[in-house]
């Protein structure tokens, strides 16, 4: 039965390959054009820095959720974390420009010191970093409670510190959990759409460009970028998903 969704992704993938690969001379066009190489680098770095600051800031927040008792605070900071994974997309978009637009709460002042978001890159990271956050943080925090207490507990008493504790047990019995997070984190950011053109239609982003492309030069150009990318995005994450092959191996016996 599992097989059946499978085999829908396999038969959507097959449609838009024999069609595009009927025309390379058009499709090896498409690929090499600057606007989409652009585009797509654009994209993969802006994801890249919105994961690289889920690793800063929600590395610790996973780990206080993860060590903390349950309690009804502990309740209403998980589901706030979680918002984003419910909220439709223009909705995330909506939250995330009334705040960071030039006259919001975070936007105003940020602007004062010359960092803009509106149709500008980090306007395009601060809404990726938003709709990926619940999947880095709560890959992590999972990972963070199957490190036994009682593991940190030894090396507090054989005097380590809180933060060396974390630093020498604890991170490192979770870094596949870590490098999991991150992979499902910025797969969501670069996929984003709605939230992002909310805030920063430009510069274009992969999925804006197609959309923009479709609307003004129909399916056959939109088409052959979008196959781009879906050869560029399984090269990726197979590679990405190979090295957690090995990313911490020796540690899943703990």
């Amino acid at each position: 039965m599992g097989a059946v969704i499978v085999g829908i992704t396999v038969l959507a993938l097959a449609n838009i390959a024999i069609t595009e690969l009927a025309d390379p001379a058009h499709l090896f066009e498409v690929a090499a054009s600057s606007e989409v190489i652009g585009s797509i680098l654009l994209t993969f770095c802006a994801g890249a820095n919105a994961v690289l600051l889920l690793v800063i800031f929600g590395t610790p927040l996973a780990y206080v959720l993860a060590r903390s008792r349950p309690s009804r605070f502990k309740e209403v900071v998980e589901s706030v974390v979680d918002i984003p994974l419910i909220l439709p997309h223009t909705v995330a978009g909506l939250l995330v420009y009334l705040l960071f637009m030039r006259r919001g709460w975070l936007g105003a002042p940020l602007a004062e010191i010359g960092l803009a978001f509106e149709d500008a890159y980090p306007g395009t990271v601060v809404a990726m970093l938003f709709v990926a956050s619940p999947f880095f943080i709560n890959s992590m925090r999972e990972g963070f409670e199957k490190v036994p207490v009682h593991l940190e507990n030894v090396a507090r008493t054989l005097g380590a510190g809180t933060f060396t504790t974390f630093r020498t047990v604890t991170l490192p019995l979770s870094l596949r959990h870590m490098f999991n997070g991150a992979i499902l984190a910025w797969g969501r950011a670069i996929g984003e759409f709605a939230a992002v053109i909310m805030i920063a239609y430009y510069p274009f982003i992969i999925s804006t460009l197609i959309y923009y492309s479709f609307t003004t030069d129909g399916i056959h150009t939109s088409r052959s970028i979008a196959f781009v990318v879906i050869v560029i995005s399984f090269a990726v994450f197979y590679l990405l998903r190979r090295m957690t092959r090995y990313l911490g191996r020796y540690d899943d016996r703990v």
